[in-house]
C-alpha cells in the first residue's frame, strides 16, 4: 500500500530549517505553502512578484498531478494595500476562468523586505473535471 501523502519541495533554503514543503498532496487536496517572489525580485513590482510567485506554484501543482484549474482558494497576502489593481491584474490573468474564492490581506512585512506578497493555495485534484 502507497502513502497517500507526497511532499513537494521546491528547495528553498529554509524548507528543511523550518520544517515545510512547497505543497503537500494528501489524497485529492493540494496545500501550496505561501509563495513569494524569488531572489532576482528584490525592485519588481508587485504584479511581477505574482506572477513569479505563480510560476512557482504552477511548477509544485504540476508535480502535484494538478494544475491552477483544480485551484479551490487563495489567500494573498500584501504588505501595500494600494498595490490591488496590480495583484488583481495577476491573479485575474491566472484565474480568469477558474475564479476560486479568495481572500486578500494586507500584512507589515516578509521575511525579506523587499517582497511585496505571498499567495498560499489550496487545490483538490480533478475539481475542474468536476459535474456541478
Amino acid at each position: 500500500m502507497t502513502s497517500r501523502r507526497l511532499n513537494i519541495s521546491s528547495g528553498a533554503p529554509y524548507e528543511p530549517i523550518y520544517g515545510y514543503s512547497r505543497a503537500v498532496r494528501y489524497g485529492d487536496q493540494i496545500h501550496v505553502s505561501g509563495t513569494c517572489a524569488p531572489k532576482g525580485h528584490e525592485n519588481s513590482d508587485s504584479y511581477t512578484q505574482m506572477m513569479a510567485a505563480f510560476d512557482i506554484i504552477g511548477r509544485a501543482l504540476r508535480e502535484a498531478g494538478s494544475s491552477f484549474e483544480d485551484v479551490v482558494r487563495t489567500v494573498v497576502y500584501v504588505t501595500d494595500i494600494a498595490d490591488f489593481e496590480e495583484i488583481a491584474r495577476a491573479h485575474g490573468e491566472v484565474f480568469k476562468d477558474i475564479r476560486p474564492a479568495s481572500t486578500t490581506v494586507q500584512v507589515t512585512s516578509f521575511l525579506r523586505p523587499w517582497q511585496r506578497i505571498e499567495i498560499e493555495t489550496y487545490a483538490i485534484a480533478g475539481a475542474h473535471k468536476a459535474e456541478a
